[in-house]
């Protein structure tokens, strides 16, 4: 890692406090976050290094690079080849990943505890010294390009990536977190040590932990492998998306199913209806099979084999679709399906019963969400980045247990209008 762009601190001190009884946070001297909680039923340690570095952050030029970094560096370290950092883990049997996302990047491992020094060693090497051999980068830029064809070969999944482009035209979280082949086609070493070096802040990372391992041992091990990090700030100033105009678009493609998406731009992350808004979309298209669009789209007219909407919330703005695929000549029946839902749920306050059981659902999916050890280690350290803090269960369920028919209702009028929803269609080729 270069140190040209860090930036001294006149003799900073770590810090350590607890966010609740339940999780801890200690900070290192360069701003690095170590986030734990400790949990005494299991012998497999979670952890995962976050940065709040994404494909919106990448320049017009750059599309893609975000996930090119994420799968080079796994491909030699100062210290290690790529055959090394793939069997320093799985010779435990332990697992190493990462994923990249429009506002983060995430390298993280699972381990039996006994090895958790290995894996907090090899995660902070592959994300701060990393050095992207030439070899390796033509290699990995053929396999980008082999997974860039099999998600366009799954309209579901690229009708996706598409509709993103309708909903933030000519910004870039409308762009394709692969990026093109062009432009994954032109990277070279160069290309990602100067986003790397423009886009790394430490205080903007934090390590998660859930084990049963005691916090000041995760502290220790943090300290020995992320303490001699440089501090580092960056200037970058995240841009928000234009003002948005409804739009509908179709493609032809070689499908024999018709596949929609429809959306539009929904609240950023501290929005007080984040979390109203997002019970409203679980109701509707949600993973519950009783969720309104599928007891009406699958369930009554056995129009759809699977329908979902989804609710992503951003730092400067968020993003509402539903996607379905059906037979093209049901296609307008099953949009016009899905508005009736729309609104019902914009005329219709629901009932006291009808409140208390979403209020419940809810509630029940994000305490089974919590169940996941790693799950849960990966929300904590998105949750601090987003929001600088981590809400515990009680206090969630709080919240929830707040919101009124009335809030949702007037979310609904909000966000539910017809005439500013955009869609997307992939109509099978005549």
């Amino acid at each position: 890692m270069k140190r040209d762009n860090v930036q001294k601190q006149g003799n900073p001190k770590s810090t350590t406090l607890p966010i609740t009884e339940d999780y801890h946070l200690h900070t290192l001297a360069n701003g690095i976050r170590i986030a734990h909680k400790q949990v005494p039923y299991t012998q497999i340690a979670h952890c995962g290094i976050m940065l709040d570095i994404g494909s919106r952050d990448e320049l017009p030029h750059q599309q893609g690079l975000a996930h090119f970094w994420e799968h080079m560096a796994f491909k030699g370290t100062e210290k290690r080849s790529s055959y090394h950092i793939i069997n320093r883990l799985e010779n435990v049997g332990g697992e190493l990943n990462a994923y990249t996302t429009k506002e983060k990047i995430c390298f993280h491992a699972s381990v039996l505890d006994d090895h958790f020094d290995k894996a907090m060693d090899l995660l902070a090497d592959i994300t701060f010294h990393s050095v992207f051999p030439e070899k390796q980068i033509e290699r990995e830029r053929n396999v980008i390009l082999e997974e860039m064809s099999m998600y366009i070969d799954s309209p579901e999944d690229a009708i996706q990536d598409d509709f993103d482009q309708l909903i933030f035209p000519d910004h870039a979280l409308g762009n394709n977190i692969l990026g093109t082949a062009e432009t994954v086609g032109s990277f070279g070493k160069a290309d990602l040590m100067q986003f790397i070096n423009d886009n790394i802040d430490t205080e903007r990372i934090v390590v998660s932990s859930v084990s049963r391992l005691p916090f000041s041992k995760v502290i220790r091990v943090a300290e020995k492998y992320l303490g001699n990090i440089p501090h580092r700030k960056t200037s970058r100033i995240r841009q928000a998306p234009l003002a948005y105009v409804p739009v509908s678009q179709q493609k032809e493609r070689s499908i024999s199913q018709a596949q929609c998406a429809m959306g539009q731009p929904a609240y950023p992350l501290l929005d007080d209806r984040r979390l109203s808004f997002f019970m409203l979309v679980n109701l509707l298209g949600g993973p519950g099979m009783n969720s309104r669009f599928n007891l009406s789209l699958r369930e009554k007219y056995g129009f759809v084999y699977s329908i979902e909407g989804n609710y992503t919330p951003y730092l400067d703005t968020g993003f509402m679709g539903i996607f379905f695929g059906t037979e093209q000549k049901q296609l307008t029946k099953s949009i016009s399906l899905i508005h009736k839902e729309l609104k019902k749920i914009r005329e219709v306050p629901l009932s006291v019963l009808q409140l208390h059981q979403t209020k419940v659902q809810l509630m029940g999916q994000l305490a089974m969400s919590e169940e996941s050890n790693m799950s849960f280690m990966l929300m904590m350290a998105k949750s601090l980045l987003d929001t600088g803090r981590v809400d515990s269960l009680p206090e969630i369920f709080t919240e929830i247990e707040q919101i009124t028919a009335l809030q949702l209702q007037d979310i609904a009028q909000e966000m539910f209008k017809e005439e500013n929803f955009s869609y997307l269609t992939f109509l099978p080729e005549d």
